[in-house]
């Protein structure tokens, strides 16, 4: 791959943050999470719960060059939807990352897309956007792509919008929501975490869970089989005799 790619998609080098570390501790402690750190890193880890799904938060160096410094990762099995590919990115970083596929892809040397780009960047080029009415909840900051559509559009509208207009972020902070190999993702730029921060992402994260399990069971209920009688069913036919 060509190296404005790399540079922008590889992990920058970034010193250990302890004031970030206690502040991870602390929120863990409080809530009676797990909290671990990852020393080669200089991040943490915490295991926590939110009823009946288990999630894991990490925050520690960027992993991705669109994220300054250092972020905040969470994520979660859903146990269901395998075979889905959804993102939802705000609109300053997928016009970001279409500029980088363009020139990457376009004007480069670059032919196809390989397994070392990252799926947040492969899904912008591989499916279509939510457009339309269906988009018009998510309004002028967001914009929401996947292999599905009618599930992108239920798992996207109703709570998960008015969570997302709710957390007051700034049109460049970077920040990805994604559905991919049966489990949720979030990821996002998180200088020092305090405990507003980390209560309003879980939160946040907790939501599009949420909305996730909701898009489900909506879909299922559109594909499970009818339980209303048929109109040939046995006690409708006409008998031998009222044939004649």
């Amino acid at each position: 791959m060509l190296q404005i790619v790399k540079r922008w998609f590889s992990p920058p080098a970034t010193s250990p943050n302890s004031a970030g570390l206690d502040q991870l501790r602390i929120w863990s402690d409080q809530r009676q999470f797990t909290f671990r750190a990852v020393r080669d890193e200089g991040g943490g880890v915490i295991d926590g719960r939110s009823g009946s799904t288990a999630w894991r938060l990490e925050w520690g160096p960027a992993q991705r060059q669109y994220v300054q410094g250092f972020e905040l990762r969470l994520r979660a099995e859903l146990g269901f939807g395998g075979e889905l590919q959804l993102l939802l990115i705000n609109r300053h970083l997928q016009e970001a990352m279409e500029t980088a596929v363009f020139e990457q892809y376009v004007e480069g040397v670059q032919t196809r897309i390989d397994d070392e780009t990252p799926p947040e960047m492969r899904w912008l080029v591989m499916f279509p956007k939510l457009a339309g009415t269906d988009a018009a909840f998510l309004g002028e900051r967001f914009v929401a792509v996947g292999n599905h559509k009618t599930w992108l559009a239920r798992w996207v509208e109703g709570a998960l919008a008015t969570a997302l207009a709710a957390t007051g972020l700034k049109a460049e902070h970077p920040l990805v929501l994604m559905i991919g190999r049966g489990r949720m993702a979030l990821r996002t730029e998180c200088k020092e975490p305090s405990a507003a921060q980390l209560d309003g992402w879980v939160k946040l994260f907790e939501t599009a869970v949420r909305e996730a399990r909701r898009a489900h069971q909506q879909s299922a209920e559109a594909h499970a089989p009818s339980t209303q009688p048929s109109l040939w069913s046995s006690s409708t036919l006409p008998t031998a005799e009222e044939q004649h």
